[in-house]
């Protein structure tokens, strides 16, 4: 979820808002297929992604592809909240504010290792995230799209000199960075009771993780999200987990006042 935030951030400048709410659309359309079709939790991300997919273009193109100008970052945050709060009030008309679960046989069951009880949602979602980042390290760094978007990520102007479509770069990273919240969504909604609502949660966490990593770092992002989710649990079990709560931000708080462009981003602004 935050590498695809920092994906449309780092090609766009835009940051998207809206990234929370989308987590949890693709939480409901994994609910909604699993419960009125009976189709297995991952064998429905072969429908919710691409269809992720295409609310990501058709967002792009109908409002954030018409911001212009030096205001466009900050326009962006306007716009893909009005977007954000337009969607949650469509699921909570469609599914109610009571909070739901997704069930499979994996969900709650667990193995043991040397004493310690495993879920196996935990370990299928981690292969599947490996997967999916595995695959989007090969788009970026393997295929001339990839070329494409690392130049943009660059330097859009150098980029569209060269003959780079950097407004089809964009729209196209819009819609991966949106289709990726299918997958993520689905672990979310089987690991935690969730609702529209949700989405403010999960929107602070995922805007800390790509600041801390590093602003249109996808490396940042990655790692900067294992070591959040890491601390986070660590200081829940050994401390308390209230305290674990506010972890993201006092992280945050000291890595900035020591390292203001985050752990892994550039002290120079990135040339749009």
């Amino acid at each position: 979820m935050a590498t695809g935030l920092t994906l449309i951030f780092g090609v766009m400048d835009i940051i998207n808002v809206a990234q929370g709410i989308l987590v949890i659309l693709g939480a409901y359309l994994s609910y909604a297929l699993s419960v009125h079709f009976g189709i297995d939790l991952f064998a429905g991300l072969a429908i919710t992604i691409p269809t992720l997919f295409v609310v990501g273009i058709v967002v792009e193109r109908l409002f954030l592809g018409r911001l212009k100008g030096p205001e466009r970052t900050a326009m962006s945050i306007l716009v893909t909240y009005a977007i954000s709060l337009v969607i949650e009030g469509a699921l909570n008309m469609i599914f109610t504010a009571n909070p739901v679960e997704l069930h499979a046989w994996y969900v709650n069951k667990s193995f043991e290792i040397f004493g310690t009880y495993i879920a196996y949602i935990d370990v299928f979602g981690f292969i599947m995230a490996a997967i999916l980042l595995g695959g989007l390290y090969v788009m970026l760094y393997r295929t001339r799209f990839g070329a494409s978007i690392r130049a943009s990520l660059a330097d859009q102007t150098a980029a569209a000199l060269i003959g780079i479509d950097v407004r089809r770069v964009s729209t196209i990273c819009f819609g991966i960075g949106v289709a990726v919240t299918a997958a993520g969504g689905m672990v979310y909604g089987a690991t935690n009771a969730f609702n529209a609502s949700s989405s403010y949660d999960l929107i602070s966490r995922l805007l800390v993780i790509i600041v801390l990593g590093g602003m249109g770092s996808l490396g940042g992002a990655l790692l900067a999200g294992i070591l959040m989710v890491t601390l986070e649990d660590v200081v829940g079990v050994v401390w308390s987990p209230v305290w674990s709560q506010i972890t993201f931000f006092l992280v945050l708080v000291l890595v900035l006042s020591l390292r203001p462009q985050g752990l892994f981003g550039k002290q120079s602004a990135r040339v749009a």
